[in-house]
């Protein structure tokens, strides 16, 4: 057995090659303890080098909605109106606290999923006086000035 750290690439390749040989081995073996150890390794390797971030909570939902066959009308009881559906999965409105524990109750989905925060840009609102307008608007009435 000899085994070393996992470097590069190739070091990875070998382990993970390695890994497939020793798959069927018995515990408490010299083929199961490498097995086992490369196995640490590899894991460790794969952390560092290859991580999966969380998906977009829309995206999660939009991904169990095709699983389980749904349409945006399946959300409504979930979410709340048709006009709050689209809202919420355009990226317009963030989905509350209420709207995802009855997500994560109804759909499966974790909770830490369905928190972060979605990839999809927000307008910035500008408040000026009594009136709200986006920013694109504002940018356009202060560069005709």
């Amino acid at each position: 057995m000899q085994i070393h750290p996992i470097r590069t690439e190739a070091d990875y390749d070998s382990a993970v090659a390695r890994i497939a040989e020793l798959i069927a081995a018995k515990p408490d073996t010299e083929e199961g303890e490498e097995l086992d150890i490369l196995a640490t390794l590899v894991d460790a390797y794969e952390a560092k080098h290859h991580a999966i971030d969380k998906p977009d909570p829309i995206a999660a939902i939009q991904f169990r909605m095709e699983q389980q066959g749904l349409r945006r009308k399946d959300l409504e009881p979930l979410i709340g109106s048709r006009a709050r559906v689209s809202e919420v999965m355009t990226g317009r409105r963030s989905l509350t606290l209420a709207m995802i524990r009855r997500v994560r109750n109804e759909l499966g989905i974790s909770a830490d999923v369905l928190i972060g925060h979605s990839q999809k840009k927000r307008r910035k609102r500008v408040y000026s006086g009594r009136f709200e307008r986006t920013s694109v608007n504002a940018k356009r009435r202060t560069s005709a000035r």
